[in-house]
């Protein structure tokens, strides 16, 4: 018991530090992209070798189309990021985060499960301007953060709060004109990535 409650406390100790990057603000201007409806659209990331939920990250379709990343790792050079936030996120900047989380390799295969629940406008720009207003997130609180942006949303009242994203991920599925689909690099576009070719740091092909 001791060390699980110490193993806890040191995750809680390092989920303390979060990096704060911030655009300047005529690139996060310049990057705006407005498309679809007004909606949510969470990504779980699920590892196929265990089975556990990998990352947790948001699609808000606001008054813009913004990613709201939390902790994660994915960015591009040409996609400005405030606190997790990325902005000008087009469909093919989107196909590139689906291929950097749903691939499937020697040493690694995950696939994202796609749940999207249609909103008012004022909703949607409701969840968009607290997650401008949220702030880096520390590492491992990827879930937690989108668990506390939606908290008392109206719509979301239901949604349960959690720390580990397959647990938020089923959570979020139902709730009331949630749709999922499941993606992975076999039924997305397989082979192609897209036209991204993503490689580790020794040059090998990941995707």
């Amino acid at each position: 018991m001791l060390r699980g409650i110490t193993a806890f406390a040191v995750v809680l100790m390092l989920a303390g530090c979060a990096q704060s990057i911030r655009a300047p603000e005529e690139e996060v201007a310049r990057a705006a992209y407005v498309g679809g409806p007004p909606s949510v659209t969470l990504f779980t990331v699920i590892n196929d070798r265990n089975g556990s939920g990998a990352h947790s990250g948001l699609l808000i379709n606001g008054s813009q189309r913004v990613l709201f990343d939390p902790a994660g790792t994915w960015s591009h050079p040409r996609v400005p990021e405030r606190d997790d936030v990325h902005f000008g996120i087009s469909e093919p900047v989107l196909n590139f985060y689906r291929d950097y989380h749903a691939r499937d390799s020697d040493t690694e295969t995950f696939h994202i499960v796609e749940t999207t629940i249609n909103l008012s406008p004022d909703v949607a720009e409701l969840i968009l301007q607290r997650a401008l207003a949220n702030g880096a997130v520390a590492k491992a609180n990827c879930a937690r953060s989108i668990s506390a942006l939606l908290k008392d949303v109206p719509g979301f009242e239901n949604l349960q709060g959690s720390w580990f994203p397959k647990r938020l991920g089923k959570s979020f599925e139902q709730l009331p004109g949630a749709t999922s689909r499941i993606v992975t690099e076999e039924n997305d576009n397989p082979g192609q990535g897209h036209g991204v070719v993503l490689v580790d740091k020794k040059g090998n092909r990941v995707n």
